[in-house]
This record gives C-alpha cells, structure tokens and sequence, in this order.
C-alpha cells in the first residue's frame, strides 16, 4: 500500500498557486502541469522514458500558464503531480480518474488498487486542489468579481495512429459564444487551424474544471488544448503565450 507520510519531503503540496492578487477577470487552471510522482510508487511499474510522455502531463502546458498568467496579471492554479496518479480533471467516480491504461500503456501501479490506495489519493491529491479553486472563486463571487474560467492543457500530435491536424483546439459547452470568439481571435493571430472541440468534447462525466468550478457557477468556462508539438521549447511556449494574451486580454 503506497499511504503518503506528511513528514516525507516527496510528498510537496498538491497545488501552486500563482498571482493570487492578479487584477485579471481570468483565473487559469492548469491540471496537468506536474509529471511528478513520489519515489515511493516507483513510477508506478513505468520506466522514465514513459514517465515523460503525455501519458504522464501536458507537455508545455506549465510554461504557458506561468507565462500567461503573467501577461494577463491573472491567477492560476497548478497541479503538482501526475495525472497517472489521479487525475485532477476528472470526477473521482471516472474510469480515468486513476487509469489503468492510457493511450496504448499499462499503468502496473494503478492496476488491482486498493480503496485505501485510492482514497489515499483523493484526499492527499485531488480534494485538496479542488478546494483551493473552488475557495478562491468562493472568494471572488463574494467579492462581486467578475471570473471567466480559462484551463490550460495540450494534447498529442497523433493517437493511437490517428493524425490530429489542429494546431489548437477550444473547448466549451455552455459557453459557445465565448469560445466561437476565442476561435475567431486565435485564427486571425495566428493563421493557424483552431478548431472547436476539438480533439475532446467537454462532458460531465470526463471533465471537472469547465462544469464544475466554471458552469456550476454561472461562470463562463473554456478549455485550451494546444497541440504539444507546438509548445515542447520554450520558444513556442512563450509565443503560445502570446497568442492566448491576444485572443484573451479583451475578454478582461
């Protein structure tokens, strides 16, 4: 049984928070952005070649939050552990809220897991995150603040042999009219193909930010996918950074 010990320095908080006091009317979430398991679930059965795939985080995905939520003055929060280990997008009652499997790999570590193992997860992991979003935005409706919901992730190039043409992709149920907008921005800036949910769709059952801290409130919710290629140096992570300011800076 792989229990977490609060004295064990492996074990960091579950949540960065950036910017806390930024003027913006955007607040950014970045789930993915952490490959970063503790040593004590030994890479749960992966080597380190597979621990930093896209299977493990969203390549680039940090770097152009920490970079926007500059440009924007806006708060964000990181994730700071794997999605392998628990995924902080997805509802805990998900069949990929721990996967056993992802793309085409097997997680060992997460395959016959004990409901304490589990359980271990949600409360060191998941609900700790979860509640400081959902405290800050507490916060900020109480203060009568206008908050639009931006979440940062990136998505791979090509799965399981199918080729993903889009350079960026925007996601959004209830806030069609925001995102359709976004769309529109992000393809004048960039020349580039941005699609509309595309290559996911946003459903309850599969994703957490956009319904529950964004449309459970009234609050309009997007999600950036950015293909992964585009963003894995840090020249492209600053000029993705740039585009999403641009689209981004008069919805503020």
């Amino acid at each position: 049984m792989n229990t977490p010990r609060e004295d064990l320095p492996e074990w960091p908080e579950p949540v960065e928070i950036l910017n806390v006091g930024g003027r913006s009317d955007i607040v950014l979430i970045c789930e993915h952005a952490s490959n970063y398991i503790p040593a004590s679930f030994n890479g749960l059965g992966l080597s380190a070649d597979e621990l930093v795939r896209h299977i493990a985080w969203d390549i680039g995905a940090e770097s152009v939050s920490r970079s926007l939520s500059k440009l924007l003055d806006a708060p964000c929060f990181l994730g700071k552990y794997s999605r392998l280990l628990i995924d902080l997008n997805r509802p805990i009652a998900s069949p990929t809220s721990i996967p056993q499997r992802s793309e085409a790999t097997d997680i060992p570590g997460n395959i016959d897991l004990e409901e304490a193992d589990r359980q271990c997860r949600i409360d060191r992991i998941f609900t700790p995150f979860q509640s400081a979003v959902a405290a800050y935005l507490d916060l900020r409706q109480q203060e009568g603040r206008k908050t639009t919901i931006v979440a940062i992730h990136s998505f791979t190039p090509v799965f399981l042999g199918q080729n993903r043409p889009w350079h960026a992709g925007i996601l959004f149920d209830k806030s069609a009219d925001f995102g359709r907008e976004i769309i529109e921005r992000l393809s004048r800036i960039t020349g580039l193909m941005i699609g509309a949910n595309v290559p996911y769709v946003i459903e309850r059952i599969s994703d957490y930010a956009i319904p529950v801290h964004g449309e459970d409130r009234g609050l309009e919710a997007l999600l950036v996918e950015i293909r992964q290629d585009l963003i894995g140096s840090s020249d492209g992570q600053t000029r993705w950074a740039n585009y999403l300011f641009e689209a981004l800076k008069k919805s503020v």
